[in-house]
């Protein structure tokens, strides 16, 4: 994920800032407890596309 890319993305529902998780190939919200997916190095910022994070997952 390209570091520039990474710095203007915000979640699409709070407008909030992501982290890029490499293991999972994700950008996380941690407010909303969102998780989008990254394919083909493209982010899916689609809230439809996301996927509702666990308690653990979004505490760490």
């Amino acid at each position: 994920m390209d570091a520039r890319l990474l710095e203007i993305l915000v979640c699409p529902v709070c407008k909030g800032p992501l982290d890029f998780r490499k293991a999972n190939l994700e950008l996380v919200c941690k407010a909303c407890k969102l998780a989008y997916p990254v394919r083909d190095d493209i982010p899916v910022m689609l809230e439809e596309e996301a996927r509702q994070l666990s308690q653990d997952e979004a505490a760490g």
